[in-house]
């Protein structure tokens, strides 16, 4: 006989799986649709609330919305804090910033700083190792241009077509405004994207380098420091307490009075500390080596 009450359209069996992808479920959810973004945004946290998706497929479902309104110019690295290389400098003197800046690609250029001829990608100057009579310009890869104004969505979509991971943006007037990254906008919708360089333990990291000098997270305890090279910073004879500041970081932001930026360097305690590289307003590396007294020290 046949079942005198059927199951509706949409309503599932008792026991039966449940197999509509989270999608589905989602788009079942916010029927008839919000109005607005910042609506969706809003259903995307009941959803979350009535578990349909979990916490970090909301936050990368809220960067997706966001980077909808969001141009090359808010998310690219400003001029003035771009790594460059000088095609003319000496081989020795590259190779030693990209061995201290630890990036993976670097825009090239001659003469002036606007004057970009290339991307450079760090492990192509291995390549000069097998063949030094090689000149560093045939290693550089073409260069992207784009407007501050480019949608980041269809960024995204050209780096994907073009197999590229970086462009140099430009303003209205044709000159560099800055540089931006897929890593760029990719952390926009993910959150910050924590490579092998950004890595720190919960204690904190020390490496020495080939160079004599040591890369030193900034979350680093100062006891630690102060142990591995024999000094005493952050201890105050007139307090209590040993050590008025708990990271590296931290006391050098102090004395310095302001977070510090990269390539910024500070003396203290007879170490010389060089800032590598920062994110979200902190330090994440310093380059760290004694410090050369002079005369007038």
């Amino acid at each position: 006989m046949a079942d005198p009450h059927p199951a509706r359209s949409g309503e599932r069996s008792p026991g039966r799986e449940d197999k509509r992808t989270l999608f589905q479920k989602l788009a079942e959810f916010i029927k008839p649709g919000p109005d607005s973004t910042d609506e969706l945004i809003e259903t995307l946290a009941e959803a979350e609330d009535r578990e349909l998706i979990d916490a970090e497929s909301r936050v990368m479902l809220e960067g997706v919305l966001r980077i909808a309104d969001m141009s090359a110019g808010d998310a690219m690295v400003a001029a003035p804090r771009m790594d460059l290389l000088d095609i003319d400098a000496p081989y020795e003197d590259i190779l030693a910033q990209v061995i201290r800046t630890a990036h993976s690609r670097f825009p090239v250029f001659q003469g002036e700083r606007e004057n970009i001829i290339g991307i450079l990608l760090a492990k192509d100057l291995l390549k000069l190792q097998r063949a030094p009579a090689l000149n560093v310009r045939t290693l550089l890869r073409p260069v992207s241009y784009i407007p501050e104004s480019k949608n980041l969505n269809d960024l995204l979509r050209a780096f994907r077509v073009n197999r590229s991971h970086m462009a140099i943006v430009v303003d209205e007037f044709g000159r560099t405004a800055g540089l931006i990254t897929i890593e760029d906008v990719l952390e926009e919708i993910v959150g910050e994207i924590e490579d092998e360089f950004d890595i720190e333990g919960d204690e904190g990291d020390i490496f020495a380098l080939a160079d004599n000098t040591w890369r030193v997270a900034g979350n680093t305890p100062l006891e630690r420091v102060n142990e591995s090279f024999g000094v005493n910073l952050g201890v105050d004879p007139d307090s209590d307490l040993h050590v008025e500041f708990d990271t590296i970081g931290g006391l050098i932001a102090h004395e310095m009075g302001h977070v510090p930026k990269r390539g910024e360097h500070y003396r203290m305690g007879g170490l010389e500390f060089q800032v590598l590289h920062t994110k979200a307003g902190a330090v994440r590396w310093f380059k760290v080596w004694p410090a050369v007294v002079s005369d007038s020290d």
